[in-house]
């Protein structure tokens, strides 16, 4: 069983959204941009504990807090503004359908859409296969005065009442076998036994109804803690004789106990709490004092343990495996996603959990004005699945995540520039609004090559970001290919010269190249460059070291060390006018007033003299 259709309104962050699945998904975005309101809403659709908690919405569960239309002035009443979550489930196991086929529809494949009415010739596969279509609905009721939230089948042709959906009943939430692992979810109620805790879950799935609090209860009503500390049973007699004054004690023996619980079977799930030894030389501790990452990976476990115990109807969301486990464990995580569940949704920033997944199975997501929309990676169209998977690692994801990407050539310019960009946020703060470039969105990316300019610029493009491209002239280039490049950058710099390392050693002073090469000499890190131990007269000639120097030392970063060391006015200026349109190009964020204007406008607010 899989979700093919999640249509939101008027949840969260989002005021409208409809999105398409076909398989295993990867959810990737700005932060905020509505990933983890994809998987709540999920939750609130298909999870089985979600809606029987005592507060299963609220009023921020309302995009922008929006539950209520304000009453109009002819006096009518105010009129509830609903939530909706609709989820499609293509081919529901066998055990679902006996429970549920009256509410059956059919999907179509091809064009990824409900049949209508009329076209019953279409209800069979390979065309279509049969769905459920789910509905979740959230509402303020001004009778009780409070939040209340029920999912429906949309298709239910044998209701008592015509017009009037039948409600999911919870039994048949729990067959859909969907779970839910928050970047939170290792609080206290994961390893406890709470109602709808992980354990409670998994006995609950394996059918065990235990004697543990009847037991338990029992032990701990037997237990005399004053027996334990006679210091402090003259007190408790203290007390019986001081409230004996006002409410009369007539009970046999001592009218005053304390215990070690409330002695109630849901303020023992409370307090029950996992332990575990992580070490020989360590004794058994609380689960929450161990490691962020040893959480994690332990809850993992658990959730594996059920997904194990419902092996042919998984639907797993989670949320950013990445926290606080070593790439390796981030791996593992992704592929026992793709091996034991039929369906995951997961939401990443690593690039060691985004190369697992295909780019047709990336949704890259973006939201404007509360409208949520999702683009397939894929569609970007330009990269293959093993270039996608190349490069992600190479600074593809992280260009993905923000708003800009700045695409280099070569090698020598993805670590040059940035250094210079971060000379130039000191030095220029009129030009730079003293923002970083990361702060503004924008990411450097080496394309490995000139061939890829227009291919990655496409890439980005598609996606929505800004580009920036800087690249070597080529007097070779076909026409084309140069047009291809420039059809892809906002800005668009091809510098005149044939290698980045010429354009360094052309625009940079002599005086400033020797500098540098007599600092590889005496650190001796010339290796078979031939630096002389006296500063030649010919300036051509110390370019020309300074360029073979620059070309050796392309992976040891010598270009950005060269940066870094000289002084700002001697860094190239097509590096810096580069940079400038750049920095020009990119949304800043609003100025913040200096004290006193601050104050002056809190002062105006309340009403308040300046």
């Amino acid at each position: 069983m899989k979700v093919v259709r999640l249509s939101i309104t008027n949840f969260r962050s989002i005021k409208n959204a409809e999105l398409l699945f076909e398989g295993h998904t990867l959810l990737i975005g700005a932060n905020n941009v509505g990933k983890s309101t994809v998987c709540e809403a999920l939750d609130l659709a298909l999870g089985p504990d979600r809606l029987n908690r005592t507060t299963s919405i609220d009023e921020f569960d309302f995009y922008n807090a929006h539950y209520l239309e304000k009453a109009g002035q002819d006096g009518e009443e105010a009129k509830a503004v609903p939530l909706r979550i609709e989820v499609v489930l293509i081919e529901p196991s066998q055990a679902i359908m006996s429970k549920c086929g009256s509410h059956t529809e059919f999907w179509h494949l091809g064009e990824k859409r409900l049949l209508n009415g009329g076209e019953a010739d279409l209800a069979k596969p390979p065309i279509s296969v049969p769905c459920l279509r789910l509905e979740t609905v959230g509402r303020y009721s001004l009778e009780e005065d409070e939040f209340e939230a029920k999912s429906f089948f949309s298709h239910s042709p044998d209701s008592d009442e015509e017009g009037i959906l039948k409600e999911v009943p919870r039994w048949v939430k729990r067959e859909f076998g969907f779970l839910y692992l928050r970047a939170l979810r290792t609080g206290s109620r994961a390893l406890s036994l709470e109602r709808g805790s992980l354990l409670d879950i998994i006995l609950r799935t394996k059918g065990i109804r235990t004697q543990l609090w009847e037991k338990t209860i029992l032990k701990l009503k037997e237990h005399d803690v004053e027996a334990d500390a006679a210091e402090i049973a003259p007190v408790l007699r203290e007390i019986e004789k001081r409230l004996a004054r006002y409410i009369p004690l007539d009970a046999p023996g001592d009218a005053t106990k304390l215990r070690i619980s409330e002695l109630t079977r849901d303020h023992l799930r409370r307090t029950m709490s996992f332990f575990l030894a992580l070490s020989t030389d360590q004794q058994h501790v609380p689960f929450a004092h161990a490691g962020t990452g040893t959480l994690n990976t332990l809850v993992l476990a658990l959730l594996s343990f059920i997904a194990d115990l419902k092996p042919e109807t998984v639907i797993f969301a989670m949320e950013e495996p990445e926290i606080a486990v070593p790439p390796p464990t981030q791996r593992r995580i992704a592929q026992y996603l793709f091996s034991k569940t039929t369906q995951a949704f997961v939401t990443s920033h690593s690039p060691f959990v985004i190369e697992r997944f295909d780019p047709s199975a990336t949704l890259l997501l973006t939201r404007a004005v509360g409208e949520l929309k999702a683009q397939k990676v894929s569609d970007a169209s330009g990269l293959t699945d093993k270039e996608f998977k190349q490069f992600a690692r190479w600074g593809l994801c992280e260009c993905m995540l923000g708003r800009a990407a700045i695409v280099v050539e070569g090698l020598t310019e993805l670590h040059a520039l940035p250094v210079a960009a971060a000379r130039m946020e000191q030095e220029e703060s009129i030009v730079t609004a003293g923002q970083s470039l990361d702060i503004l969105g924008a990411t450097f990316f080496y394309a490995d090559g000139d061939g890829n300019m227009a291919k990655f610029g496409k890439f980005f493009r598609t996606l929505g970001l800004k580009t920036f491209g800087f690249y070597d002239h080529k007097p070779n280039r076909p026409e084309k290919a140069t047009k291809a490049i420039q059809a892809e950058y906002s800005i668009n710099l091809e510098h005149k010269y044939k290698g980045f390392e010429d354009l360094v050693v052309t625009e940079m002073p002599v005086d400033v190249l020797w500098c540098f090469l007599k600092q590889l000499k005496e650190n001796e890190e010339n290796g078979e460059i031939g630096i002389p131990a006296i500063k030649p007269y010919d300036g051509d000639f110390i370019r020309k070291l300074a360029r073979d120097a620059l070309k050796s030392g392309k992976g040891a970063g010598w270009a950005a060390r060269l940066f870094s060391e000289c002084e700002y006015g001697e860094i190239p200026s097509t590096v810096l006018q580069f940079l400038r349109e750049v920095y020009a190009a990119l949304p800043k964020p609003p100025e913040i007033g200096d004290q006193e204007e601050v104050a002056g406008e809190v002062n105006a607010v309340h009403g308040k003299p300046h």
